[in-house]
């Protein structure tokens, strides 16, 4: 059974840092695209960022330059470094794996966690 648990999460000041992990089990996310959501209340779920099984990253503009995602195969975990975060990066963080969307950057994924929470104050 495949499970991803995101953790990290918490409360920090406008300008702070964050890192999340995402641990995969029951499944070898090596070989397949994994990305970092969000959704804010009130708002559509949205890509953050996404790695493919090349090692190849892709990020939002509102967050690229401030936003790191990597992974560590053999601890089958997945992170993404947040620095620089800002009041509007405020928002329940989920990590998913395998897209069957034809890309890594797309909604359309197999595997998704419960999420971790992100509050920035200002």
């Amino acid at each position: 059974q495949v499970q991803l648990v995101e953790s990290g999460g918490g409360s920090v000041q406008s300008g702070g840092s964050l890192r999340l992990s995402c641990a995969a089990s029951g499944y070898t996310f090596s070989s397949y695209c994994m990305g970092w959501f969000r959704q804010a209340p009130g708002k559509e779920r949205e890509g953050v960022a996404a790695i493919d099984s090349d090692g190849g990253t892709r990020y939002a503009g509102s967050v690229k330059g401030r936003f790191t995602i990597s992974q560590d195969n053999a601890k089958n975990t997945l992170y993404l470094q947040m620095n620089g975060l800002k009041p509007e990066d405020t928002a329940m963080y989920y990590c998913a794996g395998e897209s069957y969307g034809g890309t890594c950057w797309t909604l359309l994924y197999s595997y998704w966690g419960q999420g971790t929470q992100v509050t920035v104050s200002s």
